[in-house]
Formats: C-alpha cells, structure tokens, sequence
C-alpha cells in the first residue's frame, strides 16, 4: 500500500485528540455557544434551507459555478422559470442537483455509510449535467476508466474502486465507536475519499456532502468551505500526496469550523446590539 493511502489505516489506535487539543479545545468552546446563539434559536426547517443555499452556493462554486448566494436562493425559491441573467442553464441544473443531493442527505442522516448511500449521493448530484460532460457515463456508478483532476493524475481505477468498501466500513465503524473526533474523522475520510475518486464526474460535490453527512450523523454543525478559500483547500489535499499526511487537511477543517462558527456568532451579536439603540 502506498504512503498516500497508509495513512489511512489511523483509524485504528488513533492518537489525533493529542495532535489537536488546541483544535479540538477551540472547536468544541464555540460549538456550544454556536449551538445556543444560533443553531437553537432558528426553526429547524428555516436553520436547513440556511444552510442549503450556503453549501449548495460554495461547494458548487468550488467545480467553476458561478452563481451567487443571492442567485441560489433566487433559484431554490422560483425554480429554472428564473435563471438570474448571466447565467448558464447548466449552471443552473447543477444547483438544483445539489439541491436534491443535499435534502437526500439531511433525511438520511442515520443511514449507514455504504456503497448504496455513496452512489445515491453521486446520483443525485450529476443527475442532470454528467450527459453534457460525460455522454457515456451513468449517474451514481463507478468510474471505468482512470482519472485525473488539474495536476493529479488518479492511480488505476480498478484498484482504487476495489478500496471504497472499506474506506465505507472502517468509517462506519469509526463513527459507531466514536473514537475520534467527529471532525478529524470527516476530514480523514475526505482526504481519502478524494484520492480514490470513484465516479466520472461530481467527487468533490460527493466527497464534501458525505463528510458533512459524517458530522450531522454525531450531532455537529456543516463545515462549508468558502469558495474563496479553494485554493487553500486544494493544498490541503495535494499535501497528502505530497507529503504523506492528512494533517494540513485536518487542520484545515476546524479552520473553516471555527471561521464559520465565529463569523455568525458575530453577526447574531452584531445585529441584536444594532437595533437595540435604533430609534425611529
């Protein structure tokens, strides 16, 4: 096995609370008081179409979607009869995949992490655009030729395919012993995931939604990663090629946590003292 996918085996005898007290300190201080401020003060409903536009915005922002926040929720709220100008209908039908992607996602956050779960998420997310890139490639199926991203060429497809099970099952056992901090696991699992790059098209898409699928299952907010932090995030993941250690993606994780977390704490605070001394 090579260096790029032996890393992976930490999920046994994982000593990572250790290599991320500092992260994990900081984390789980502002969760609590995300969770309060934020999470618990909003509709549950109204929390997740928050939500769904955010990460649907910046996850397909990340593949070259050039739709804004505001254009998202424009089209979640009126459908393809109102494609803001300047847009492509492609582009279009890409947010409404992940649209479905990601309400598939939130009803089945107790499904267990298997193969059928994994293609079903792909499904959905290339239902209505993989035929434009890939005409003869099947949404929600596995990759038959090998495949490579910017500069990364992928290793064989068949050998890589060969390790999603157990990528799956070791997950699954991870997230059921609860060993290892949800967010050390979903990045762990994303960095690994990535490099096996299973179907045609949608991996990152795939691999962001399950990794967010991890942490809902525990009990923990979205991490949704900025478009404008892609190049970031990109490193990340090159850096476990690179260098043969998933811990710059890990630490890139809780980064885009607590950023997250911080900034809307921010807000709330923010725009309840604004309008306390407002006078008409």
């Amino acid at each position: 096995m090579s260096s790029v996918y032996a890393i992976f085996a930490l999920y046994k005898n994982d000593n990572t609370p250790m290599a991320f007290e500092t992260e994990i300190k900081e984390y789980e201080s502002l969760r609590k008081k995300y969770q309060t401020m934020v999470v618990k003060k909003m509709d549950e409903e109204e929390y997740l179409k928050y939500n769904e536009i955010l990460f649907s915005t910046h996850s397909c922002a990340i593949e070259g979607n050039s739709f804004s926040v505001d254009d998202t929720r424009e089209l979640k709220e009126k459908g393809l009869g109102m494609i803001p100008a300047g847009k492509t209908l492609f582009e279009a039908f890409e947010m409404l995949d992940h649209f479905n992607a990601y309400e598939y996602v939130m009803k089945n956050t107790q499904h267990p992490l298997d193969e059928d779960f994994l293609k079903e998420i792909n499904r959905l997310v290339t239902l209505h655009t993989l035929s434009y890139r890939v005409p003869d490639a099947t949404p929600g199926e596995y990759t038959t030729t090998d495949m490579a991203a910017g500069d990364t060429v992928f290793g064989d497809h068949e050998e890589l395919i060969e390790r999603v099970p157990h990528l799956l099952a070791s997950t699954e056992r991870a997230i059921v012993a609860a060993a290892i901090h949800p967010v050390v696991l979903a990045a762990r699992f994303h960095g690994f995931y990535e490099y096996l790059h299973p179907f045609r098209d949608g991996n990152g898409r795939t691999g962001r939604l399950a990794s967010n699928y991890i942490l809902l299952r525990c009990a923990h907010p979205l991490i949704i990663i900025p478009s404008d932090c892609r190049q970031e995030y990109i490193s990340s993941l090159k850096k476990i090629r690179t260098e043969a250690t998933d811990e710059h993606l890990i630490r890139f994780f809780f980064k885009m946590a607590v950023q997250r977390m911080k900034g809307e704490i921010e807000q709330k605070e923010t725009n309840t003292q604004r309008f306390r001394t407002f006078v008409f």
